[in-house]
């Protein structure tokens, strides 16, 4: 049952995943083709926004998820139900916080942004938008959490495959009908309001959830852990739209999210691969003091996710503006080919997923407390930095913002790591990094002849093939120089996996 579960958890993960990527190109192509880069800047810059409410949740969501482990597996049905109490009290307050917080933006938004718009404008489209973050928080994320926690995510993850691609077709549809941008996202909202309501459904079908019982204490143990980690993710997300939305043109905006659309959703792809179940195995081996086993299963988790965030992002480099080239063809209201942009946008989130390795032992040996300063330090250096270059540099300003407060809390935590949990040496941690900057720099030299022949999908795959098998060749070669044992290995467990099979 178990590895049923988890099979329809990491193949329905996935899909989620790719459906998001596939649909997230897709409407932004049409809001750009009909509405114009203003239009689009000003969605997004709205979207960023509304998004910083997830501020306010403090990282409670995980806490809860954890929280729910042992009553469920227990099947404790009193103390799941005072979980479920207590969190739904905290996202509905969190919903009406939401609610204030609309009404306050829909009255100053056209003061602060940097926009050629009404105020009815801009407020319509606030309050359009605003329906689906109200519903996620007010009906949603508690039984999210639950169905995530008793290894029923699947259920989630298939509700969210078809509310995005629901929402992508009359998108579609009411665009082509010649609709305002205000009706396309109330329509977006009013689709996206079915999945909480359908999650609320399941579980109440399916689950004894006393919802109005009453308890004393706070049945949540550890609900405030983690959050300089939750509130440094949010900011360092947010950051750039907001600095761009507040001291730069929604057009800037506009550039900036199309860039963002391919390296988060590599990023996005590749920690949910990554992730897996790489954290628990570590913090068994952890808290058992396994220590010869761990170093072993921590020294193949760098190589392995240092290799692949190198690769997946070599390739992004090299692909990401002839990409965007034909993303935006037609589109001549901004200059969207920015190669200097996408250079550093790239290595920022190329550098989000290097630290992966040590965020995962971090988490795995609990040290939210000892390790929160580094989140406050990153944050505080990606606003100041980013605020400071975007007058003068723009988008490659907050680029920079973003790209330094990376790389900090990359090096800080493999040298938390190196010191205070694995005693690792940091010269294999210099040495890896060394190997990822001449595996990309070669691939970026390899890839130099690779050009696109004429601006359409069809030469940019036929483009992203040929760089795809320079950049394995780079890879290889590299790899059986430096990393020959490790490579051994990877190829022996694809050899085990195509036997079994």
């Amino acid at each position: 049952m178990r590895g049923k579960r988890l099979a329809k958890n990491t193949v329905t993960s996935l899909l989620a995943q790719i459906t998001t990527i596939i649909c997230g190109f897709i409407l932004p192509r049409l809001i750009l083709q009909t509405f114009g880069s203003e239009i689009n800047g000003l969605v997004n810059s709205v979207n960023q926004f509304l998004h910083i409410i997830a501020f306010m949740e403090l990282g409670v969501g995980a806490v809860v998820q954890s929280s729910l482990y042992k009553p469920l597996a227990d099947k404790d049905n009193e103390t799941t139900s005072k979980i479920m109490a207590s969190a739904s009290k905290f996202f509905r307050w969190l919903g009406r916080i939401l609610l204030v917080y609309v009404i306050v933006l829909m009255a100053i938004y056209p003061y602060i942004a940097n926009q050629n718009f009404t105020h009815l404008y801009s407020a319509l489209l606030i309050a359009a938008i605003s329906i689906s973050y109200f519903s996620q928080y007010y009906f949603g994320l508690a039984n999210q959490m639950l169905l995530i926690a008793d290894q029923r995510g699947y259920i989630n993850y298939i509700a969210q495959i078809i509310t995005l691609i629901a929402n992508t077709i009359l998108c579609v549809l009411v665009i082509n009908l010649g609709a305002s941008i205000q009706l396309v996202k109330l329509v977006t909202s009013l689709v996206y309001l079915l999945r909480p309501l359908f999650l609320q459904y399941y579980v109440n079908k399916h689950y004894q959830i006393d919802r109005k019982i009453s308890y004393e204490g706070e049945p949540i143990k550890q609900k405030w852990n983690g959050i300089a980690q939750h509130v440094s993710s949010v900011v360092l997300d947010g950051t750039d739209n907001i600095v761009l939305t507040v001291l730069s043109t929604l057009s800037a905006v506009s550039i900036y999210s199309v860039y963002h659309l391919v390296v988060y959703g590599v990023k996005n792809l590749f920690t949910s691969m990554a992730n897996g179940g790489i954290q628990s195995l570590l913090g068994e081996l952890y808290a058992k003091k396994e220590e010869k086993k761990l170093l072993s299963a921590f020294s193949w988790t760098e190589w392995s996710l240092h290799t692949g965030a190198s690769f997946l992002f070599a390739c992004t480099g090299v692909l990401i503006v002839p990409f965007v080239s034909v993303y935006t063809k037609g589109i001549t209201d901004a200059e969207y080919i920015q190669p200097l942009f996408a250079i550093l946008i790239v290595s920022a989130n190329c550098a989000h997923c290097l630290r992966l390795p040590y965020h995962i032992m971090i988490k795995a040996a609990g040290r939210y407390k000892e390790t929160q300063n580094s989140y406050i330090i990153a944050t505080v250096m990606n606003i100041i930095i980013s605020v400071i270059t975007v007058k003068m540099w723009g988008l490659i300003g907050v680029a920079i913002g973003t790209l330094t407060a990376m790389l900090y809390q990359t090096i800080w935590m493999a040298v938390y790591n190196s010191k205070h949990i694995l005693r690792w040496p940091i010269s294999k941690f210099l040495k890896q990094m060394l190997i990822d900057l001449v595996s990309i720099a070669g691939c970026y030299v390899a890839c130099i002849p690779i050009q696109l022949h004429s601006i359409t999908y069809k030469s940019w795959i036929f483009m992203a093939v040929e760089c795809s098998l320079l950049c394995s060749a780079v890879f290889l070669i590299i790899n059986i120089i430096f990393y020959r044992d490790k490579l051994v290995r990877f190829s022996g467990v694809i050899r085990e996996r195509i036997v079994k099979r």
